[in-house]
């Protein structure tokens, strides 16, 4: 079975994770497809295939002979798919492209004029969607690659490598991927997930970020009645959301650029409610934009009155650079992979977070590498087949000694 096929196969299951779910895994085709890669794991030849009861998928490559004494490497992919858009019956399309835009079975349109990035895809193998869900190479690729990798190294045993520790974990689209990941079953000194963009791709530098929810107490009463008594808690957070940074939102910014992004909101006389995601990769700018938030509802409770306004924020997760730099060798060592693959290797900063960071964290080295595939969470997704190979050929890199 090529990467290819493994990738088609895998996005035949539905597993989009689910943030209001209080399960784990908080759905359940992600153990549906969690069974099936412990099978498929297992018959490729590595040892300990299981599935945990948290829905964290485990498998392990032994050292080859004179490498016992090596680090242990790892490789980390997630099962879910984005809650943002339908992962069920996924029909994908193989085509060979041509150039200008192209249009799917749904008749939407992915247009070149908008996405300049297909230009460099000429003359290659794209699979697309229908354009009625997502395809789910967020982040069945790097399931499909990580697993065609060990196939290659387990069929090529003049290949020398160090052990080499599989996971793939759930949930990694509402954030909690990371949480339950076994590290000392799982053995690595250091590992990558593979959960990037375009090929080539390293990140090793995220957002730090928070989420933060603005409550607004207003004051009901019969609008004939109402002059000098109604506070309209509506009306009360449009005038707090008024008083943002406007050219500091997701649609003005790129790169190290940090931004607040206002992302639901519920509303009447009485009360308000919205949310917040705060991002920035300077952890001092980061702190700058929590406090700016809180002491924005401090200004206006001081012209409202006390209360009218709450804060309140919660740390997702800080930038992995601080956890990197001291073991850069990691990155050096997806340099090389890329560039014995024929690939130029770009570090980019991830605007947004990965299970990666979350490790990082939690003792284990782990930054990201991409799986070569293009916009993510949306009908318009797509991958090119040779990004599938590529990456099959610099995880065996990586893992090479």
């Amino acid at each position: 079975m090529s990467v290819c096929e493994r990738f088609l196969k895998y996005i035949s299951f539905d597993t989009k994770s689910n943030e209001a779910s209080k399960s784990v895994p908080s759905t359940k085709g992600q153990l549906v497809l969690g069974e099936f890669l412990v099978e498929e794991l297992k018959n490729i030849g590595l040892k300990n295939s299981h599935m945990d009861q948290n829905g964290y998928v485990y498998a392990f490559l032994p050292a080859s002979k004179g490498c016992e004494n090596l680090p242990a490497i790892g490789f980390i992919a997630h099962l879910d798919t984005s809650p943002d858009v339908s992962g069920k019956n996924v029909s994908p399309v193989l085509l060979e492209y041509k150039g200008g835009d192209i249009v799917l079975k749904s008749g939407s349109v992915i247009k070149e004029k908008e996405y300049p990035f297909l230009s460099s895809l000429i003359g290659q193998t794209l699979i697309t969607t229908d354009g009625t869900t997502l395809l789910g190479s967020d982040d069945k690729a790097g399931v499909a690659e990580i697993t065609e990798a060990m196939h290659y190294l387990i069929t090529h045993p003049e290949i020398k490598h160090p052990a080499i520790s599989v996971a793939f974990t759930p949930d990694e689209e509402i954030g909690s991927g990371a949480d339950l990941l076994d590290l000392e079953k799982f053995g690595a000194a250091w590992a990558y997930t593979i959960d990037g963009g375009a090929l080539g791709e390293i990140e090793y530098e995220n957002f730090n970020a928070a989420s933060a929810v603005i409550t607004v107490n207003g004051i009901n009463i019969h609008p004939g009645a109402a002059k000098g008594k109604m506070k309209n808690a509506l009306l009360l957070a449009n005038e707090f959301i008024a008083m943002m940074p406007p050219a500091e939102t997701p649609a003005h910014t790129d790169g190290y650029e940090g931004f607040y992004h206002i992302c639901d909101i519920t509303a009447n006389e009485s009360k308000a409610e919205f949310a917040m995601i705060i991002r920035d990769h300077s952890k001092e700018k980061f702190e700058h934009r929590k406090s700016f938030v809180i002491n924005l509802a401090n200004y206006l409770n001081v012209r409202y009155g006390e209360n009218t306004f709450s804060v309140k924020i919660t740390d997702s997760y800080y930038n992995m650079k601080d956890k990197i730099l001291p073991h850069m060798h990691i990155i050096e060592e997806a340099k090389t992979a890329m560039l014995s693959a024929g690939v130029e290797p770009l570090v980019v900063p991830i605007r947004g977070g990965t299970d990666g960071a979350r490790l990082s964290f939690r003792g284990l080295p782990c930054p990201n590498l991409s799986t070569g595939g293009y916009n993510f969470h949306s009908i318009y997704e797509l991958i090119p087949t040779s990004s599938l190979e590529k990456m099959v050929e610099i995880i065996v890199n990586i893992a090479s000694i």
